[in-house]
Parts: C-alpha cells; sequence; structure tokens
C-alpha cells in the first residue's frame, strides 16, 4: 500500500534524499529523512500519516487508531520494567 501511495503521489525516492547508499555519507545528508528508531518514533509516525492505509477500504480510521493505542499500552507496560541489561549491570552482583 505504501508504494502505490508512493506512484499515486508521484514520490521519487532519490529526490526525497533516500539513496542511492552506497556512495553516500548518510550522517551528512540533511535532505533525508530518518527512519524512526523506536517503536513510539514509528507510530508518531503512523498518527500523522495513514491515509494510505485507508484508501481501498483495507483498514478503517477506527482499526488504525486501536492498533496504535494498543502499541502504546505495550510501549508502557515495557517501559515500566527493568531491561534484561540493567539487570546485568546493577543487579547482578
Amino acid at each position: 500500500m505504501a508504494g502505490i501511495d508512493g506512484i499515486d503521489n508521484d514520490l521519487n525516492a532519490r529526490r526525497l534524499g533516500f539513496g542511492p547508499y552506497d556512495d553516500m555519507d548518510l550522517y551528512a545528508n540533511e535532505n533525508g529523512e530518518i527512519a524512526p528508531r523506536s517503536l513510539n518514533e514509528a507510530l508518531a509516525a503512523l498518527e500523522e500519516d495513514h491515509d494510505y492505509l485507508l484508501k481501498g477500504g483495507v483498514f478503517s480510521e477506527e482499526l488504525i487508531e486501536d492498533w496504535i493505542a494498543s502499541k502504546r499500552r505495550e510501549i508502557a507496560r515495557i517501559a515500566a520494567r527493568p531491561h534484561p541489561h540493567e539487570f546485568a549491570l546493577y543487579y547482578d552482583l
């Protein structure tokens, strides 16, 4: 669906700063966008732009909102517990 959205909106990946990556310094590319680095960032991006998912009636607005809310609850549950690496660093003496 995202590919179809790109075609419908005449998006050019290279003009938007996506590739080719073989001769590009990714850290110096100020015009390019950075992919989300966490589930929270991905959900924020999805909240901002999900119209392409509504095309053709495959997904409803309600389904997308419910899915985002479900994932945010998962994030909260995970954030409320120590990471296994924290145990290794601080509790496993």
